[in-house]
């Protein structure tokens, strides 16, 4: 098997595991990010109306095309990361550094590395989030779209490609600006066990890779919440103007939002979203470090 393989196939059990973890959460996030203001009074408020008004299931709503897609994201994004790490490693080699087998990346070689797995992924992580977020936000008593592939063929059918990847440029900003911090953090901490320690990074224990990968989703959102407000407000957007389009692009949704709401509206939500991190990306990093592990040997 090759390496891109593995590192393909590590990355989807990652991408399942922080899916399955972090959804309820996402969901509560995404509606009060974009519910006008005053709507709910706070995380409670919003995860309680949910419950009560939609049942439990509700909190798993638009699942199925983030389990598939995530999947398929996170895939992307390790695949990405470990080629460019390897190039990297190759290149400190060539050069004396990074330790004696070239694989001690630098802060500047790991934010590239995880910036560039970010944009990789972004081409799949902007439509499969579209369409979750149109899933979430919709009432059980007014149903736009029956499920995910219902939505993909409703909006494409309507809007096109451009439909589909609607609010794409803040989903790269974030991406790129987000997935730079994360993997850095992350990386950063394992190098510092593992010279600490003596040890390899297969010895790193389970329990320290979830700490590790908590750590790196708070870097991850410390960078990037009120990017992704303005991108799930463009996603939840009308299309045109005859369907109430409140966002002609994202400065203008910047501007709208400041101007209307305040600065606290670029935070709304950050709440769950801060309660679902470590879960979610402990959840990552442990899937994606055991299934590493056990894809090794093969």
């Amino acid at each position: 098997m090759s390496k891109t393989v593995k590192d393909l196939t590590a990355g989807t059990a990652g991408g399942i595991a922080q899916v399955l973890v972090g959804q309820p959460f996402d969901i509560v996030k995404v509606r009060m990010q974009t519910a006008p203001k005053g709507t709910y009074s706070g995380m409670l408020q919003c995860a309680g109306g949910i419950l009560k008004n939609e049942g439990p299931l509700a909190f798993y709503k638009g699942t199925v095309s983030p389990l598939m897609g995530i999947g398929l994201c996170v895939s992307i994004q390790f695949a990405v990361l470990e080629s460019v790490k390897r190039h990297f490693s190759a290149q400190n080699l060539k050069e004396g550094r990074g330790g004696a087998d070239g694989k001690t990346l630098n802060s500047q070689q790991l934010i590239l590395a995880g910036s560039l797995a970010g944009i990789a992924n972004s081409v799949v992580s902007g439509p499969v989030e579209h369409i979750r977020i149109r899933l979430q936000i919709q009432s059980s008593h007014n149903r736009i779209y029956s499920g995910p592939l219902d939505a993909v063929k409703k909006i494409y059918g309507a809007h096109g490609i451009a439909g589909i990847y609607k609010g794409q440029v803040p989903t790269i900003a974030r991406e790129a600006v987000g997935y730079g911090a994360y993997f850095w953090a992350y990386e950063k901490l394992m190098q510092r066990e593992m010279a600490k320690k003596g040890i390899r990074r297969d010895e790193v224990s389970a329990g320290n890779a979830i700490m590790y990968g908590a750590a790196a989703g708070y870097a991850l959102w410390a960078c990037i919440y009120p990017i992704d407000m303005i991108k799930s407000r463009l996603q939840t957007d009308g299309f045109s103007a005859a369907d109430g389009r409140k966002y002609t692009s994202a400065l203008q949704c910047v501007r709208t939002v400041w101007r209307t709401e305040g600065i606290s509206a670029f935070t709304r939500g950050l709440g769950p979203t801060l309660i679902r991190s470590p879960f979610a990306n402990g959840a990552t990093f442990l899937g994606f470090e055991l299934a590493s592990r056990a894809l090794s040997h093969l």
